[in-house]
């Protein structure tokens, strides 16, 4: 139990981090294969490549810590 509250505090200081620093990163969700479509009085976004590109880059985090 007690090894199960450290990872959960850990894993909620770093996603404060993260949302702390993501609105300063300009490129983040504007990436080559985010989808956008705009109509009148409707705006549709998903962020498909930046959703694929945080994955990454979460699953390689996790294999490093695994080890």
């Amino acid at each position: 139990m007690g090894r199960t509250m450290i990872i959960l505090g850990i894993a909620l200081i770093v996603i404060g981090i993260v949302l702390n620093v993501v609105p300063r990163v300009p490129w983040l969700g504007r990436l080559p294969g985010d989808i956008v479509i705009k109509r009148e009085g409707f705006v549709l976004y998903f962020p498909l490549a930046t959703c694929l590109l945080v994955s990454l880059v979460i699953s390689i985090l996790i294999r490093i810590f695994r080890h």
